[in-house]
């Protein structure tokens, strides 16, 4: 589990921590503020020390792995032109960006640095205690179903203007179903996902995805947005990269969907934190903040842990603040035009 995350000059952020629950971690923010870049910077230290132990060849974390790992993931997941590029610039000189992750466990923090003019070089100033167990999953805005069928392969030989967090979790989509004993978990965490998509997700021998409905397989191209976005996560709940513990990291999960689907992301972004995932999403969506809320008022969702973290424009920087409730993270202005609309149409309308 993530407990922290501490920028210091890197993109937006001048200076900003962050503090984690071990449920649900809701980031909102008007556009330019740095939503994506926590989401992305927080998943790419995650995802190094889970790959540790395969790519390293060590049982503990070195700081010579490390040291290219990091600058490697970063590279790939936020495409700068060079490394220092992250390095926040806004005073003459070189400056130097700090990252510092805090994961459970008294010893098990990962910190490192690089300045403005780096190019792929990275210091590792504190290495963690041990490795993470679990790869974590990354959802992009656009879902993956449709590309998966031979999109890593291609990734992998060639040059791809996307990010890596789309080849990562195409790997995740396309990796076998998960047996033994988590398969009745995975059965029960699968059943209102299938109920709400009416069918179940398949993968064929090509890797192309379809949506099976009482015997009748659809292509996934030709299923709804809302749905494929809820396959995905299906997929992931089927494969076992999202059962019983893991980091689930969704940006903008209601962009392109209609209301009724977003309701129904909400229910399962809910659900994954209840069940042991540590969620973090990254929004702006009025309506998704509402029924987030209203999901963790009801009885069965209410001791579901909760982070909500609100970033403003500062006149250093983004600002950031942050509480167990909406009310605690202060006005966020694109919350603020969607409330301002709804009050003008009501008083519009006719007596």
């Amino acid at each position: 589990m993530l407990e922290s995350l501490t920028l210091k000059d890197f993109t937006a952020f001048k200076e900003a921590e962050f503090d984690f629950a071990a449920g649900l971690n809701v980031v909102v923010g008007e556009n330019g503020t740095g939503k994506t870049h926590i989401l992305k910077v927080a998943y790419s230290g995650i995802y190094v020390c889970a790959r540790g132990p395969r790519e390293s060849g060590s049982s503990n974390p070195t700081k010579a792995y490390l040291q290219s790992a990091i600058a490697n993931k970063l590279t790939a997941v936020f495409r700068p032109d060079e490394l220092g590029r992250l390095a926040r610039r806004d005073r003459r000189g070189r400056q130097r960006s700090e990252v510092t992750c805090k994961f459970q466990g008294p010893a098990n923090t990962l910190a490192f640095s690089f300045n403005t003019t780096s190019r792929t070089e990275v210091g590792i100033d504190q290495v963690p205690s041990a490795w993470i167990e679990k790869l974590p999953v990354y959802l992009p805005t656009r879902e993956l179903l449709t590309l998966s069928p031979g999109f890593v392969s291609l990734y992998e030989t060639s040059y791809l203007p996307f990010e890596e967090t789309w080849r990562d979790t195409s790997v995740l989509l396309g990796a076998p179903l998960a047996r033994g004993p988590r398969e009745k978990r995975i059965k029960e965490l699968l059943a209102p996902l299938e109920e709400a998509m009416n069918g179940k997700v398949e993968l064929d021998e090509a890797g192309r995805f379809y949506l099976n409905s009482g015997g009748v397989s659809m292509e996934m191209h030709l299923v709804a947005e809302g749905l494929r976005k809820l396959a995905m996560v299906a997929r992931l709940i089927a494969t076992g990269s999202l059962v019983d513990r893991g980091c689930l990291f969704w940006d903008e999960p209601e962009s392109n969907l209609n209301p009724r689907i977003i309701k129904l992301i909400a229910g399962t972004i809910v659900y994954l934190a209840q069940s042991g995932i540590q969620v973090f999403i990254a929004t702006h969506s009025l309506f998704l903040l509402r029924e987030l809320d209203l999901l963790l008022q009801q009885p069965d969702f209410r001791r579901t842990e909760r982070q909500f973290i609100g970033l403003h424009r500062g006149t250093g920087g983004v600002d950031v603040m942050q509480g167990k409730s909406v009310d605690d993270i202060g006005d966020i202005s694109a919350l603020q035009e969607e409330l301002g609309q709804s009050e003008r149409y009501l008083e519009a309308e006719p007596a």
